[in-house]
């Protein structure tokens, strides 16, 4: 056989077996048996040892086997991915369902209705057909490089049946709950504790540096949609997404549904509350889809969520038991937030131990009492939450609890502020409030300050070498080496991560200070748009607005945080040493559109939405995704939405396709 038959039947080996793996693992047919697949699986593998030079990554043989990695790389997704809203009944489902309508113009519309799964959100890049990345969702803008455990997931296909230049598709990996009773059986067989339930179970598997463990794992996956993609015709709708998909080899949930109106969205969403149980999978919910791609675009979103989606979520499980104490945790903002101590108790495969009482006013509206009888709830099966009180099966033995009057963390007086429902304690000084600012300040989700966690951060502060956060970065290493297992590699281990958190780019500094309801795509948003910090102090309130996703009560809060003289000083301090210096974003330079504010509406025709928002930036200027009085421009398309309205009731000035590529040009001749 020569060399090139001999890579063709290699190839036609591999193309076999793909085309059996799709049809075992997506669609759950044989259509050989395992004893042919088994002696197809095996000469494939005989062939690449004797012949290493012919090993491709797409080969069916390369799901398992690779060396553990150090550390997971960073991946920035295409595309954010987005939060869902919740709907939890029918009276809410409906609301969701008649906003949409108006907001479309329209009585009814196609929904997409798909069950939701409790597994972890992947999104998976293919080029040329072929797996590149796998990546977790992280904070929807970034995660984390876990293709080498992505790629032992039987029904991830490694080669796609068709070629498209590039495609992000995501999709939710799970663990079978047959799967997961199996594993637990094993490992109790083999004294070792078993896992808690199957989501944590997946979520850990895909998070392990050895890809051997994600492969013993038997891990599973439902694709949902694509992100991005390069190189086909477009795509009208998400049922269309979904045909095309199966058509590439992905696995997709045979009960996703199309329907056109609101009675059978609650009649699919009924069936599937009494049937889950039926499922080899968790399933927590529905979740509700505009089909619709283009009324998808005309809807948007409210900044990490979807305005064109929803999830309806099912009724969560409740078990009973005694509400043993209440105890006080003492937040980063100085806030004093309630607990129940429960007996510990079973709710839906979870033992619960813990459950939060949210504040002052709702211990007293449901009237707990320590030593009650409670119900208890996962919250969408997740957060555990003491939904109330068996009034009648009180002996006369339970105990009013007395919300404090001073902070059980430093006796430092506590207040209300009239209209608020916290009870807060204003030492800035405060150890509690100091250590959970601290520990959040070092998180992986803000400067990622490795080997500095809550035990280490608690030690610093009772040894009082931490008093604020600028403290930090003083840090020398006999002073750590001197600590308790510490130790010197220790300490210089330490010195050193601290030294490397100066790189962390200034969106992570402003998470990091802990700026109410800053989150993290608004934090990008606002290191893209100012740059650095004394930008930042510089912007005003009806600035902030004017960016995307920034509202009132994430404007204001930025303008209180700056305006405390404390805070200011802290910031500045960090800036000195150097920390939140770093953009990933480089500064425009001033242009034709400096200072000018678009938003943008409606589709167009020689250039996409996209485009259009880099025209802008290149010049200078700023886009946003609403309406205000400080508006300069509405650069207006066809089928444009109610930003049109609100342009025309606050008479900015509308833009069409072609004056704008006028202006474009015209700045273009000019240079």
């Amino acid at each position: 056989m020569t060399d090139n038959k001999f890579k063709e039947y290699i190839e036609t080996l591999k193309e076999k077996i793909n085309y059996h793996n799709y049809h075992y693992y997506a669609l759950n047919k044989s259509v050989i048996s395992d004893y042919e697949y088994d002696k197809l699986f095996a000469e494939l593998k005989s062939l690449e040892e004797s012949n290493p030079e012919l090993i491709t990554d797409d080969s069916p043989t390369q799901r398992v086997g690779e060396s553990p990695l150090d550390d997971f790389k960073q991946v920035e997704h295409k595309n954010i991915l987005l939060s869902l809203g919740n709907v939890f009944d029918r009276d809410q489902l409906t609301n969701w369902y008649k906003k949409t309508a108006e907001a479309l113009n329209t009585k009814e519309f196609d929904v997409i209705c798909e069950l939701k799964y409790d597994g972890l959100a992947v999104a998976l890049t293919y080029l040329e057909g072929l797996l590149d990345t796998g990546a977790t969702r992280g904070n929807g803008v970034i995660g984390e490089d876990v293709t080498h455990n992505v790629r032992t997931v039987k029904s991830v296909p490694l080669n796609l049946f068709e070629k498209p230049s590039v495609l992000e598709v995501r999709g939710e990996i799970y663990m079978p709950i047959s799967k997961f009773k199996k594993l637990n059986f094993e490992r109790v067989a083999g004294g070792i504790e078993p896992f808690s339930n199957p989501r944590n179970t997946a979520a850990g598997s895909l998070r392990q540096l050895d890809s051997k463990i994600a492969s013993e794992r038997e891990l599973d996956i439902f694709v949902y949609g694509i992100g991005y993609v390069e190189g086909i015709d477009p795509i009208g709708t998400q049922w269309e997404q979904f045909q095309y998909l199966k058509q590439l080899g992905f696995k997709i949930n045979p009960h996703n549904k199309l329907v056109g109106d609101l009675d059978s969205i609650i009649e699919y969403c009924e069936y599937w509350s009494e049937e889950k149980n039926k499922l080899d999978y968790d399933c927590d919910g529905v979740v509700l889809k505009v089909n619709e791609l283009g009324m998808q675009n005309l809807l948007g979103n409210i900044s990490r969520e979807p305005k064109w989606a929803t999830a309806f979520k099912f009724p969560s499980r409740k078990s009973k038991t005694k509400l043993i104490d209440i105890g006080i945790n003492v937040g980063r903002t100085g806030s004093l937030n309630p607990y129940a101590v429960l007996n510990p108790v079973d709710v839906n495969g979870v033992i619960v131990k813990r459950a939060t009482l949210h504040n002052q006013d709702y211990i007293n509206d449901k009237d707990l009492r320590i030593g009650d009888q409670v119900i208890i709830e996962r919250a969408g099966d997740v957060i555990p939450k003491v939904l109330n009180s068996v009034f009648e099966e009180r002996d006369g033995s339970e105990i009013q609890f007395k919300f404090p009057t001073i902070c059980p963390s430093c006796s430092y007086e506590v207040i209300r502020i009239e209209g608020e429902s916290t009870v807060t304690c204003l030492n800035v000084s405060c150890p509690a409030r100091l250590e959970r600012s601290i520990e959040h300040f070092v998180s992986k989700v803000a400067m990622d300050i490795q080997g500095m966690g809550p035990k280490i951060v608690r030690t610093l502060i009772e040894n009082e070498l931490i008093s604020k956060l600028p403290d930090i970065f003083q840090l020398k290493i006999d002073e750590l080496s001197s600590l308790n297992g510490m130790g010197q590699k220790r300490a210089e281990n330490l010195i050193n991560a601290i030294d490397e958190s100066k790189t962390r780019p200034f969106s992570k500094f402003l998470v990091a200070l802990g700026i109410p309801y800053l989150g993290a795509e608004s934090a990008i948003i606002l290191a893209e748009h100012f740059v650095d910090m004394e930008n930042l102090l510089n912007a005003t309130y009806d600035r902030l607005l004017n960016l995307p996703s920034i509202g009132d009560k994430i404007a204001q809060s930025i303008i209180d945080y700056f305006d405390n003289p404390s805070n200011l000083n802290m910031v500045k301090s960090l800036n000195g040493f150097g920390v939140g210096r770093v953009n990933e974003f480089s500064k425009v330079e001033e242009g034709p559109f400096t200072g000018v504010n678009f938003v943008i509406t409606g589709k167009f025709t020689n250039f996409t939405r996209t485009e259009a928002v880099e025209y802008i930036k290149e010049r200078g200027g700023s886009v946003s995704n609403r309406v205000i009085e400080k508006t300069d421009y509405l650069l207006c398309g066809e089928d444009p939405g109610s930003k049109l309205k609100d342009a025309q009731s606050k008479e900015v000035k509308i833009i069409g396709e072609m004056e704008f590529k006028e202006m474009i040009q015209t700045d273009h001749d000019n240079t």
